[in-house]
Parts: C-alpha cells; structure tokens; sequence
C-alpha cells in the first residue's frame, strides 16, 4: 500500500480502502469520511484515512465504549 500517492482520487481511495466506489461517493457526499471537493473531483488524503480509521476503530472496540458510559 506504500505505493499510493498522498493525495488520492476516489478511485484510488476506493482502493486504498479496498471499498466499493458507489459506498465511497456516499460516505463523501454524507460527510463521514474525511475529504475535499475539488471542482467536481473528490480528493482523500491518505494521513487523514489512517487517522479517520483509528478513531473508527475506537469508537467501535467495546473497551472504549464501556469506559465512555
């Protein structure tokens, strides 16, 4: 995966996160996953994917959760 720019396409990113495209575009347009409009191009950049999936993670161990509540 070292062989991924820093600045992914969707299609890259669609990869990058071995999803598929169309749940790619509705997790940009819903806003839950971090990325830029540009123009009529979505951009993901592959630091803010490793930071987003770790907090996933935490936010979905049970470990965590039974410690917030």
């Amino acid at each position: 995966m070292d062989n991924f720019p820093q600045v992914l396409t969707i299609e890259e990113a669609s990869k990058y996160l071995r999803i598929p495209l169309f749940k790619l575009y509705k997790l940009a347009q819903d806003g839950k996953i971090p990325c830029q409009k540009v123009g009529r191009h979505w951009r993901f950049r592959k630091e803010s994917f490793n930071k987003w999936i770790k907090q996933q993670e935490s936010l979905n161990d049970p470990k965590t959760k039974n410690s917030q509540e």
